[in-house]
């Protein structure tokens, strides 16, 4: 059994053999992040990387209205933003300190060895794309609500959504045009450009799903998923010949393992593989 897992705005479960429930919990204000929620999913993520007893994650948000609003625009003001200084440069670096820290925990979603599933409902504003797109699936419903919200309160957006979104769909032109104008988009459209894999009719669907989607990962060998997982996200920014070499260097090491073997050997015998952990 997966050890215990204890946060404040978030509930970490283990629904089945190997595979992670994180709920953001923080309902009564659509799940809006203010600063402790940032940490502590950095904390839980990096945590079941390296969980032996986690093969797959599925994430979402508590409550009917939203998967989460993003930012806590009231926190925000009264944080980091509202420093006066006379020096801009001090400023400045401290703005950019802030600013790296918060793309770390969203970048350490992203660095899970694990197998990743978000499933986005209702309203999925701002660090909703952000957190999505630090994911590997992504499904949703039919009353999913998304927007590239950060235009409308004066920024471009800097935690991942600019950096990642143009690598997540097939059209540049589309991906510049939501993250213009901010304007909600559905899931149909999502789904038009490849920004999600499935929608489905309400949340306990598209939960269930994800779930079952999970289990599936999970069955599979540890060390193949992790695997695949890692030189897909490598290759994602480089070209096919790097991508190559890297597969060639990392199987070079990781097919020395009785999981291709046991593999194998189950088509053959028709019975379900154990393996080991990892």
């Amino acid at each position: 059994m997966a050890e215990k897992y204890e946060y404040e705005y978030f509930n970490v479960t283990f629904p089945a053999e190997y595979v992670a429930h994180v709920e953001i919990n923080r309902p009564e204000k659509l799940n809006a992040f203010v600063e402790k929620m940032w940490l502590n999913l950095s904390a839980i993520f990096r945590r079941l990387s390296h969980d032996p007893n986690v093969r797959a994650v599925v994430l979402t948000g508590a409550g009917e209205r939203a998967f989460t609003a993003g930012l806590d625009v009231k926190a925000a003001s009264e944080g980091i933003l509202s420093r006066d200084s006379q020096d801009p440069a001090r400023t400045a670096n401290a703005i950019r300190r802030h600013i790296l820290e918060f793309q770390n925990c969203i970048t350490d979603v992203e660095k899970c060895e694990k197998p990743t599933i978000v499933v986005l409902h209702n309203i999925s504003y701002g660090l909703a794309l952000d957190l999505s797109l630090a994911c590997d699936i992504r499904l949703s419903t039919t009353n999913t609500a998304f927007s590239v919200k950060e235009v409308d309160i004066g920024l471009a957006a800097d935690i991942g959504t600019l950096s990642r979104l143009p690598h997540s769909v097939s059209s540049l032109s589309w991906a510049k045009d939501v993250c213009l104008t901010a304007r909600i988009f559905s899931s149909d459209e999502a789904l038009r450009v490849g920004l999600v894999s499935g929608v489905y009719a309400d949340k306990t669907e598209a939960v269930q799903e994800g779930l079952k989607l999970a289990g599936e990962i999970a069955k599979k060998s540890p060390v193949a998923t992790m695997g695949t997982k890692e030189i897909l996200n490598y290759s994602r920014d480089r070209t096919v010949e790097d991508g190559l070499r890297y597969t060639a260097v990392w199987n070079a090491a990781m097919v020395q393992t009785r999981d291709v073997k046991d593999a194998m050997l189950s088509g053959l015998q028709r019975k379900m593989p154990n393996f080991s952990k990892l």
